[in-house]
């Protein structure tokens, strides 16, 4: 057998990265989020350790999902009946993807809060001050916005499925609302969690799909802020 070159190795190597970005969702929403965190860190004062933590956290999420993404290849090559055990195994290697996600939460979370809570402190204490009505009226635009986006689209009810997903842009709006009057980035990261709950369980009930919760995200988010920042004009 003819042994593999130093080039050769290299362009498998990244054949694989690149298979697993073109072809697993979630990988796509890994490298989304590290490029996020990376570009945000241009912007505060990290220090050189906490940026080798950083790249160290990226890259055990990225690894994680890469071996996990090999060890179900692996086992849908030998079969493609249902075994307890291959069950077991994409189940274990699933779960080391999460324990490595909480992980690059958890340490995002301790970098980055010393350093955005001052700046936040000072939009909220601006913002909380704001009449309550805006909070209201700010929800009822999301609402007709994803009401013409329903009609504009054809897709689903008006109450479920279709595009964006109301649930989530309500939920987002209201967590968008929650962070300008709360003072307390806890209380705001709490909501927010609980917002990302809500669209989770729609993509897991099949009710709408992963963009249809994203567009609505981001369509709550926006509008709310949009509304906030209009009553300061």
């Amino acid at each position: 057998m003819r042994k593999t070159t130093i080039i050769e190795a290299f362009n498998r190597a990244i054949d694989g990265i690149i298979y697993t970005l073109k072809n697993e969702k979630n990988m796509k929403i890994h490298y989304l989020i590290g490029v996020i965190v990376l570009f945000m860190s241009l912007f505060f004062d990290i220090t050189r350790l906490e940026m080798i933590i950083l790249f160290i956290t990226i890259s055990l999420v990225v690894i994680s999902e890469m071996i996990n993404t090999a060890i179900e290849k692996s086992i849908d090559l030998f079969t493609d009946k249902y075994h307890e055990l291959a069950r077991i195994a994409k189940d274990v290697a699933a779960g080391a993807v999460l324990i490595a996600s909480l992980n690059s939460v958890v340490v995002g979370y301790i970098i980055f809060f010393d350093r955005i809570n001052p700046l936040s402190h000072m939009l909220l204490n601006k913002i909380r001050k704001s009449e309550i009505h805006i909070t209201v009226i700010a929800i009822l635009i999301v609402l007709i916005f994803v009401l013409v986006g329903k009609a504009l689209t054809g897709k689903g009810t008006h109450l479920r499925g279709g595009m964006p997903s109301g649930h989530s842009a309500l939920a987002f709006s209201v967590a968008t609302a929650v962070t300008f009057i709360s003072e307390e980035m806890l209380v705001s990261t709490l909501t927010y969690l609980l917002a990302v709950l809500v669209g989770q369980s729609r993509i897991e009930a099949k009710i709408h799909c992963t963009t249809e919760v994203i567009v609505g995200a981001i369509l709550g988010i926006l509008v709310t802020i949009f509304i906030f920042q209009l009553s300061f004009v």
